[in-house]
Formats: structure tokens, C-alpha cells, sequence
């Protein structure tokens, strides 16, 4: 067996119910969702009994999906499996640079309440939306949405699927241009164009927010980064750290590398991902894009023991 990557589920896979089946059961989860309610009172009610509605608001979205992202991540962890490298989509990069160790808990819990609301004040300056596209290659999709006028393909999510976001008006052209190119795109479920040049404001917010004694450490196991498919810097030092803080900062209104992030991990040697966190999304896309890799999502304790037990069998230690 070769390497294991964590991969961090992002916004857009929260659902009802995330995480409680194993908070119930797993001390390690149970304990993320308290430490979480300590910073943000009511996170843990939201993530296992708050309807779809509240749970899609922005505010709400990042920060109990991160809660959840890490819970999953820190329940394997106990159980002695420990990642070779991590990677988040998106919202998910935070959680990774928590568990990673360049954030403490509490930190990463209330850097990810200031990136929401950021984002969700950026959104509310410069309405937009943001659809899928499927069955077209980027370079198409690229094409395609300059031709439709204010919209960017901003997530890279597999050979076949590239997000694309933007003023409504532009979506609904493109939405006829895809459609003409033999593609096929869909609405995704955020109430932002995320990581477009609309999100600029929220960028600049977040760069002044870890310049103000919130910065992130050096990571204890690499974390690859959405923007560059590289990982965070390294190194104690105050560039290193102004650069983590930089990358960190500009993610919010550049694409997710998804694919070439993918690409990245498999290169080191990975060709097993765990995706921790809400849904399974990412499996999905891992297996869209990397023949032969390993992919499995692990939210739930069934997930979670089909997990340990895929790795024991590869000989690695779970126990």
C-alpha cells in the first residue's frame, strides 16, 4: 500500500444529521463538536438537527462543515490512522491546515466563522451564482464562460466537471452555450460566486484578519493547497508565515485545483483518500480522476469501520 491522504469535504456537501451518528459514538468527534460549541454556541445542534434551509446559508455552512470535516478526521486519527499528507476543497482547506496543527482548534473554528462571514458579505456586494458543468474538458468550459461574459470557472473538479461561477445573467447564457457544446450544467448549492473575482472584498478582509495576530503556523504534515497544488509553506519564519497567510487569504477569490491537487497528492506516493467530513463528493471525484486510487468517504461509524478495516488489511496500523 502506498500512501493515505485525508481529503476535506467543502462547502456545498452539508446535509442534515452530518456528523452525529458518530459523535454519538466516537469520544474523539464528540469532543471536536464541543470544542466547537465553546467558540460558536449551537454548532453541534445545527450540524445534527437543523434543516437544509439553515444549513445552506453561508454562515452557518462553513463553520459547521469544518466541524464536522475535523470530528471525522480526528475519530480516525484516535483509532491510529494517521494521514501522510491532507488536502480541503475549498472551505475544507481550513480544516486541513487545523488538523494539520497550523491552527489550533479554537483558532480554526473562528477563522472559519470570520471567512463566512466575509464571504457571505462579499456575496450580498456582488450577487452571483455558480453552476457545474459536466461532460466538457476545462479548456472548453474556459472558452465557453468568456464567451458568456462575467463568469470563471473557479473549481477544476474532475477531467469532466468544472464549476463555473458568476453574475446570474452570464450563468443563464452560459447555461445555452453548454447546452449547444453537448454539455450539461447545474446549479450548485451556495448563495455565492465563490472563489471568482467577486469574492476580491472578502480576500482583502481575510488578509487583514491574519495579519492581526491570527497567522498560521508551519504545518506538521503537508497540506496542499487549492490554488498552487503545492503544498503550505514550510519554516517558522516570518516569510514563510506571510506566505501561508497569503495563500490562505487568496483562495477565497481564486480557483480550486482540484484536479492538479489530486494529481499532486498521487505523485507523493498517495493511492488511498479518506474523505472526512459531510458526504462523498470528493470519493467521487477522486475516482473520476486517478485510475486505480483508492477512495472512501468516512462521516458515519459504518463508513468510519469500513475505513480502519480497508487500511488494516493493507497493513496499516488502525489500532
Amino acid at each position: 500500500m502506498g500512501g493515505v491522504a485525508f481529503l476535506f469535504a467543502g462547502q456545498g456537501a452539508q446535509h442534515p444529521g452530518m456528523g452525529a451518528s458518530l459523535a454519538e459514538r466516537e469520544p474523539a468527534a464528540r469532543a471536536v463538536f464541543a470544542a466547537a460549541d465553546a467558540v460558536r454556541p449551537g454548532t453541534s445542534v445545527q450540524c445534527f438537527a437543523g434543516a437544509q434551509e439553515e444549513l445552506d446559508e453561508t454562515a452557518t455552512t462553513q463553520p459547521c462543515v469544518l466541524t464536522c470535516d475535523l470530528a471525522c478526521a480526528r475519530a480516525l486519527e484516535a483509532h491510529g490512522l494517521v494521514p501522510d499528507a491532507v488536502a480541503g476543497f475549498s472551505l475544507g482547506e481550513v480544516a486541513a491546515l487545523t488538523f494539520a496543527g497550523a491552527l489550533d482548534d479554537a483558532a480554526g473554528f473562528e477563522l472559519v466563522c470570520h471567512r463566512a462571514e466575509f464571504m457571505a458579505a462579499a456575496a450580498a456586494e456582488h450577487p452571483g451564482a455558480m453552476r457545474a458543468v459536466l461532460k466538457l474538458d476545462a479548456a472548453t468550459v474556459e472558452a465557453l464562460a468568456r464567451e458568456a461574459g462575467d463568469a470563471w470557472p473557479v473549481n477544476y473538479n474532475s477531467p469532466q466537471q468544472t464549476v463555473v461561477a458568476g453574475a446570474p445573467e452570464a450563468l443563464d447564457d452560459l447555461d445555452g452555450l453548454v447546452r449547444a457544446a453537448g454539455g450539461r450544467s447545474m446549479p450548485v448549492a451556495v448563495s455565492g460566486a465563490f472563489h471568482s473575482p467577486y469574492m476580491a472584498d472578502a480576500t482583502k478582509a481575510l488578509a487583514a484578519y491574519l495579519a492581526d495576530g491570527h497567522g498560521l503556523a508551519a504545518p506538521r504534515i503537508p497540506v496542499i493547497a487549492n490554488r498552487t497544488a503545492e503544498p503550505y509553506p514550510e519554516g517558522d519564519g516570518a516569510a514563510a508565515g506571510a506566505a501561508r497567510a497569503e495563500l490562505l487569504a487568496s483562495q477565497a477569490s481564486n480557483p480550486v485545483r482540484w484536479v492538479r491537487t489530486l494529481e499532486a497528492l498521487s505523485s507523493r506516493g498517495i493511492d488511498t483518500f479518506i474523505e472526512v467530513g459531510p458526504g462523498k463528493t470528493l470519493t467521487g471525484l477522486v475516482k473520476r480522476t486517478l485510475k486505480g486510487a483508492t477512495a472512501l468517504p468516512c462521516e458515519t461509524p459504518e463508513q468510519l469501520d469500513a475505513v480502519l478495516a480497508a487500511c488494516r488489511g493493507a497493513g496499516e496500523p488502525a489500532e
